[in-house]
């Protein structure tokens, strides 16, 4: 049963009406000049891929002709026209898994359900995450532990379990899906800044200690992407403002982000498809930050 606030699901399926209304065939900024030949048939493990940014980078490794294992904590038929979409733009394949990877066990699991159901783990993105927001003299323990668990703890067991496939079939690709909050802070949100800032130094160790074999291991660092997680934040703070929905949109951005516009799900996948390609080879620990200026200041 799903017990989220309707303008939760509302302002989550408006982003991803938004996600493949807004362009038709390849994404936006596919790497046309890069050869992703080598991607056709390799199986991408992409969590918290019911929407937003996880959604916009399974939309680009399908158009590279990868397998997908979508995830998230919807119900398959929820997901049901994400999953035909990919199909669409030439996802090689296509499943679905429903799993709480808040988990040790279930973590394992779903790694184990990828490997079943499309033959390997090749590349692993690490999107699912949550946030809370409140004062540190506030803030709720058992959210403390979730936000812990979820953005930090899974994609440590997930990394775990996926590196032996990974080594087995000679090539693998982690990528972490971090947040320019891994590089600076805000108040208010304890939970996710030391989860970003430990994903980024996770992301530099297991570089290291695959330095020397045909893995990489590297972390995303967006600033404000127009999310569901984040369309919330707007909602909230347009009901306290007295401001519209748009205003407040403004707003937040105004405040962080120099370039003045959200980054956008195409820009983290073209990312993605980036360090995924040949030409990235030679990247590892490393820390793309796609922010519109953000961390610059």
């Amino acid at each position: 049963m799903n017990n989220r606030p309707d303008s939760v699901i509302a302002a989550k399926n408006a982003s991803i009406r938004r996600l493949f209304d807004r362009v038709k065939g390849r994404p936006r900024f596919f790497l046309q000049d890069t050869d992703m030949s080598a991607l056709q048939n390799k199986t991408a493990l992409v969590t918290g891929s019911s929407s937003g940014i996880g959604l916009g980078v399974a939309r680009y490794l399908a158009s590279a002709g990868c397998r997908i294992m979508m995830h998230g904590i919807e119900s398959e038929a929820e997901v049901s026209d994400s999953i035909a979409a990919l199909q669409a733009l030439g996802a090689n394949e296509v499943a679905y898994r429903s799993i709480d990877i808040s988990k040790p066990n279930l973590a394992f699991a779903l790694i184990q359900e990828t490997l079943e159901v499309l033959g390997s783990v090749d590349i692993l993105v690490n999107n699912a995450g949550i946030q809370h927001v409140s004062p540190i003299t506030e803030f709720d323990d058992a959210a403390w532990d979730r936000v812990i668990e979820i953005n930090l703890n899974a994609p440590f067991r997930l990394i775990k379990h996926a590196l032996p496939s990974m080594r087995e079939n000679g090539w693998g690709r982690i990528i972490n899906i971090a947040s320019v909050h891994g590089q600076v802070a805000s108040a208010n949100k304890a939970a996710y800044v030391t989860t970003k800032h430990g994903l980024i130094g996770l992301t530099k160790t297991v570089a290291l200690e695959t330095a020397t074999e045909p893995v990489t291991c590297n972390a995303i660092c967006p600033g404000w992407v127009r999310t569901p997680l984040v369309e919330a934040q707007i909602e909230a703070r347009s009901e306290q403002s007295g401001r519209s929905i748009e205003e407040e949109a403004i707003e937040l951005v105004r405040e962080k982000q120099p370039s003045l516009g959200f980054v956008s799900t195409d820009d983290i996948g073209g990312a993605v498809g980036f360090l995924c390609s040949d030409a990235a080879s030679q990247m590892t620990g490393s820390t793309l930050t796609i922010d519109g200026g953000w961390a610059a200041q």
